[in-house]
This record gives C-alpha cells, sequence and structure tokens, in this order.
C-alpha cells in the first residue's frame, strides 16, 4: 500500500544539495531564536564539561550493521534499501547536559546512527525514546532550559519558573506526560526509539511520500518498576549494554509509518493516527558497545540533516533548527571548551 502524494516532486535543486525542505543557511524567521542562544542556554542549565556535548552527553558507543529491504525502493531510492550490509556506528544516551545524570531518571533515552553507505555517502538518524518531541518550536526548547537554569540560592531550578513555562507552552505537554507515565527502560536494549520528525521518502520517479519511523527492540519493550526505579544505582545502562553485545547480536527492526494527506509534517509533537500503514523495511544488527571515550561515536556530530539521496527533511522548524545547534555545540567541544 503507497501513501506517495500525487505529483509531489522535490525540485531538482533541493535533491542536488541533499537537504531537502530544510530552511537556507542565514535565513531567520520572525521568532527564530539562534543557536549560540540555545547552547548558552544548555550550559547555563547544566553546567559545562569541556570537550563533551551540550547535549546528550553521557553516552556510549557501539557498532554493527544494517541490512535494509530491497522493498523499501516503493517509496525512498536511498542506498539504505539496497538489501546489502551497510556499517553503523551507534550511539545512546541520556537527555540533558549533566555526564553524571543518573540512569533511573525520567528523562528521554537517545539512539543517534550513522550509516556508511557505499561510495563515502552518509545518512544520519538521530532518535529518541519517546513518540514525540517536547518543542513544536526552537522557542519552546530555548524556554525550557531558561526556566531550568539553578536558582543561585538553592542550585535547583526555580519551581515557579517551570510551573509558568508549563503553563505557557502547552506544547510540551505530550512528551512531558509520556515520560511521567512510562518508567524508564532497564536496558538501550530494550526501548523503542523514534524519529520523532517527518521526513519525505524520495523515489526514482522524484516522487515523495510523507513519513515516520521508528526502531522496535527485537529483544522486546521493557521498562524498570517502581520497586527498581528506586533502588537501581546511577549508572547501569552502559554496563548492561556492553554486557548484552557480548552475548551476541543485539537486533531491532526499522519500522516506516506511511503518512496521509493531513498528517501534520511540520510538528514534531503530534503523533500521527495509530491505523496509518506500518512497514518494516531493515534490520539494525549491533555486535559490539564500548564506553565512548576514544570510541568512533565520540567525535561525530549526529547531524540529523545529514542525509543522502533519497530521504529529505519535512518542513518541521525544530528538525531545520538541530543541525546549527549541533554545530554549534561541535564547534565548542572540538576546540576544548
Amino acid at each position: 500500500m503507497s501513501a506517495k502524494t500525487p505529483g509531489t516532486l522535490l525540485p531538482a535543486w533541493l535533491l542536488a544539495t541533499g537537504l531537502g525542505l530544510a530552511a537556507p543557511a542565514g535565513v531567520a524567521a520572525p521568532d527564530e531564536v539562534s543557536a549560540e542562544q540555545v547552547v548558552s542556554a544548555l550550559e547555563a542549565a547544566f553546567g559545562v564539561t569541556p570537550g563533551e556535548r551540550r547535549n546528550h552527553t553521557k553516552g556510549t558507543c557501539a557498532a554493527g550493521e544494517f541490512v535494509g529491504l530491497p522493498a523499501a525502493a516503493a517509496w525512498s531510492r536511498s542506498a539504505l534499501f539496497s538489501g546489502e550490509s551497510v556499517p553503523v556506528v551507534a550511539r545512546f544516551s541520556l537527555a540533558g547536559g549533566n555526564p553524571k545524570a543518573p540512569d533511573t531518571a525520567k528523562s528521554p533515552r537517545g539512539m543517534a546512527l550513522e550509516f556508511r553507505l557505499p561510495g563515502g555517502g552518509l545518512q544520519h538518524m538521530t532518535m529518541l525514546n519517546t513518540p514525540v518531541f517536547g518543542a513544536a518550536h526552537p522557542r519552546t526548547f530555548l524556554d525550557l532550559m531558561v526556566a531550568m537554569k539553578p536558582d543561585p540560592a538553592t542550585g535547583k531550578p526555580d519551581p515557579e519558573k517551570i510551573k509558568a513555562f508549563k503553563a505557557s507552552h502547552p506544547d510540551n505537554l505530550a512528551q512531558a506526560q509520556f515520560l511521567d507515565a512510562h518508567n524508564p527502560p532497564p536496558s538501550y536494549a530494550n526501548s523503542s526509539y523514534f524519529g520523532i520528525h517527518a521526513f519525505w521518502f524520495v523515489d526514482r520517479d522524484g516522487q515523495t511520500t510523507p513519513v515516520r519511523w521508528r526502531f522496535v527492540p527485537q529483544d522486546g519493550e521493557q521498562r524498570l518498576g517502581n520497586d527498581e526505579l528506586a533502588s537501581s544505582p546511577p549508572d547501569f545502562l552502559e554496563r548492561r549494554l556492553i554486557e548484552r553485545t557480548a552475548q551476541g547480536p543485539l537486533r531491532w527492526d526499522m519500522l516506516l509509518i506511511l503518512g496521509a494527506p493531513g498528517d501534520p509534517t511540520d510538528d514534531p509533537t503530534r503523533a500521527w493516527p495509530e491505523d496509518r500503514p506500518q512497514v518494516k523495511v531493515g534490520t539494525l544488527t549491533l555486535t559490539s558497545a564500548t564506553p565512548q571515550k576514544g570510541a568512533a561515536c565520540e567525535k561525530i556530530n549526529f547531524d540529523p540533516l545529514v542525509m543522502a539521496d533519497g530521504i529529505a527533511p519535512s518542513d518541521d522548524p525544530v528538525l531545520r533548527f538541530r543541525s546549527p545547534a549541533y554545530a554549534a555545540s561541535f564547534a565548542k567541544r572540538l576546540g576544548g571548551q
């Protein structure tokens, strides 16, 4: 079943850039915030660990391969879906800029993937284990970081500022409710990861299909019980991932969700209806995991707008903003800041 949008063609110059519908560099929307503002707000909220990421600081590297299903060529001409093995460098992480964040925190977990395609091409996917994001616009994310800045008198965020943020930013509600209702996983291996944003798959004729994707663990989805949540140590995710890959290959199935006319492509806080067609388009297999220091994933800037031919970004303003924000953070850590 195809969810192609009839007659929708990407202009040749857009396809050639590999950036699809991304906003041109240097062009700001009226209420757009700058990447530097967001990075500075993250630093104010969490502090700075020199040479490390400003967000998702605590992480673990992994490596393996992805084998896409040729049937996916019905929607995308990407080399990901050739049926051949594609090497993958992965990184798992906790949201926030605290390198000592407890693994029991009710915060998002991340899975970032760099697919190393034939001929030197790259495809990045940067995902969370929540089905929606906590901001429809970069301004909301900035305002959240500002609200989370610790009060010098207490060393903790001001509860009144957090309350005021929640009251004035309803687009943060869906992700916050999901995190509140779902305990974190006992292992990175027992969580699904969602692409969060909408994207366009582009076929060999240039026709586009709006899609979202998620990676579903073959080990099964699990969550810590309340007693486990209270008694677990602050650091267990990295150890369990390393131990699990030592036992044998760890796999996720990539499921593609096909959009329909009217499904929002510009708002990562709104999920698509559950009845949308879902198609398995490949399997990710990870065979090793290591601490990130000195490992392959450490220096990678997992920019979600790094895309190979056949996949293009949507008109989502948060997706567009992630690239310059990641670049600003990347430049600082490369400089040892």
